[in-house]
């Protein structure tokens, strides 16, 4: 199965910039987006084949969620069940047979720092307790932007980056915590070396010069480790901002 994530910076935009073409070349088993931003009376997206499943914010225009899939779900859940939270549209949830697979936008804790409180103390909280409740039933395949670079290694200028927002110590010890509570960052059991990113800014060509920032991830539960067969960032896909990540496993 080959699981594919993208933050799409608008999902009406990137129509206009190949994304149909996208799909059909690299035919993800399941396609999950971030950053939808669309309105509920959106027509669907034509895409042949792929059931739809989509989670938006009650603001409009703002964040937001969806699933494309080849393979029908058992069921699918919006939110994690908690009203403070839920009202973004930052996650969709579908249940398959052998495994949970969760598309997570995590909330920006903003170039002021003004949301760190909330995304540190509320959400990344309450985001791993709703993970570590449904690994109760199965395992889970989670993956999204989650809106932090991990390591050092992880971002170009970690020196230059320190609490700033997407590398403040405390986003840093969240997602230590998702690694301490067993789940796995799937791109590093393929790849150890630094230079990988999935986001960069629009200022500077940082694009092209790969000055970057690696936010979004596949992590999974441990036991689906001897099920990885490839994490990788499809860095040349254009369109966003972010570039998508791809997960495959047997």
């Amino acid at each position: 199965m080959k699981i594919i994530s993208w933050n799409v910076n608008g999902l009406k935009s990137i129509l206009n910039k190949g994304f149909l073409e996208f799909v059909r070349e690299f035919h993800p088993d399941v396609l999950c987006l971030q950053e939808t931003r669309s309105p509920k009376e959106m027509p669907p997206v034509d895409l042949p084949g792929y059931k739809q499943y989509w989670n938006h914010a009650k603001k409009p225009g703002y964040s937001g969620t969806a699933i494309f899939t080849l393979k029908d779900p058992l069921q699918w859940i919006n939110g994690i069940g908690m009203a403070k939270h839920d009202g973004e549209g930052r996650v969709i949830t579908v249940e398959f047979r052998d495994f949970f697979l969760v598309n997570v936008y995590v909330p920006n804790a903003k170039r002021g720092l003004e949301r760190l409180p909330y995304r540190t103390r509320d959400w990344d909280v309450d985001f791993l307790k709703y993970l570590k409740k449904i690994e109760e039933r199965k395992p889970v395949i989670f993956g999204g932007d989650l809106n932090v670079a991990h390591k050092e290694i992880d971002l170009a200028r970690p020196e230059g980056n320190e609490q700033n927002h997407g590398f403040t110590k405390e986003e840093r010890a969240g997602f230590d915590n998702l690694i301490k509570a067993g789940f796995i960052d799937t791109f590093r059991e393929f790849e150890k070396d630094r230079g990988h990113y999935t986001w960069w800014s629009r200022m500077g060509n940082c694009r092209q010069r790969n000055i970057g920032w690696r936010i979004d991830y596949f992590l999974v539960s441990a036991s689906l480790r001897p099920r990885l067969k490839n994490a990788s960032i499809l860095k040349d896909v254009s369109g966003s901002d972010h570039c998508p990540v791809s997960l495959e496993i047997i």
